[in-house]
């Protein structure tokens, strides 16, 4: 069998709601791995935030904060970064009408406000505490993503006024901030090249809103039974749910397995 070059979202892909790893999901890696398959993560997520994760699973290579910090055998590969001048006419607008930020970089994140409802309810479904406040952080440090606390109705207001920005909601209460033009798809373009695939030749699992322009950009798109409507419109096929072994499902549907 051809060698293949597969990527795995996490929240609501590897991890089911009670954000546990199906023992199916667990097996059929493990598998793919043992067939010579080369598999990657491919999430929102800063590396702190899933280590024990990839540990797990014996998986040294991902995509993390949607495509912006990319390892290749625990090497880095690719960086894209804020731009720092622009996050500061962020944060003084966040600032301004009340909605806190946290800064994202590869080791820690860092809150702009202490004890908001909103950085602890959004969070707490990720199972991660309210981090401390540093609002200087980005300017020391490089800030591969950006949490901006806010409902949906106050969205537009950031949207047409910074451009320069990619917003993508995870959260009622919170949306993704990165560098235009930043994606998963741009992450996976990185290690594709170093690796030496061909886009046919990559698979992609995911469920959500930032796994957009991944499944479209990936030779075979796949997104769970459980993911959002957008994201099924532009998959090569849909799965079942995690909640229904939809992994596994998937990749004996691919004949991968």
């Amino acid at each position: 069998m051809k060698q293949k070059l597969l990527f795995f979202d996490i929240d609501g892909t590897i991890l089911n709601k009670e954000k546990k790893i199906p023992k199916s999901t667990k097996d059929a890696l493990k598998t793919l791995q043992n067939s010579g398959h080369y598999l990657a993560i491919a999430t929102g997520r800063s590396p702190f935030m899933f280590k024990e994760i990839k540990d797990e699973l014996k998986i040294s290579s991902f995509v993390s904060f949607n495509g912006q910090y990319v390892v290749l055998d625990d090497e880095p590969i690719y960086k894209n970064p804020h731009d720092k001048v622009k996050l500061k006419e962020l944060l003084n607008t966040s600032k301004s009408e009340g909605h806190p930020l946290i800064f994202m970089d590869h080791i820690k994140m860092k809150a702009t406000a202490d004890n908001h409802p909103h950085i602890h309810e959004s969070l707490g479904t990720l199972h991660f505490n309210h981090p401390e406040v540093d609002e200087e952080y980005y300017i020391e440090n490089d800030v591969y993503q950006t949490l901006l606390f806010c409902e949906r109705k106050h969205e537009d207001a950031y949207l047409n006024s910074y451009p320069h920005f990619h917003f993508i909601r995870w959260h009622e209460l919170s949306t993704d901030v990165l560098p235009r033009g930043g994606s998963k798809a741009k992450g996976i373009e990185a290690m594709m090249k170093k690796l030496g695939f061909s886009r046919e030749d990559v698979v992609a699992f995911g469920d959500g809103l930032n796994d957009i322009e991944m499944l479209q950009f990936a030779g075979t798109g796949v997104t769970m039974g459980n993911g959002v409507k957008q994201a099924k419109e532009v998959a090569s096929f849909v799965t079942k749910s995690v909640e229904d072994d939809g992994i596994l499902y998937g990749l004996q549907q691919l004949k991968l397995l």
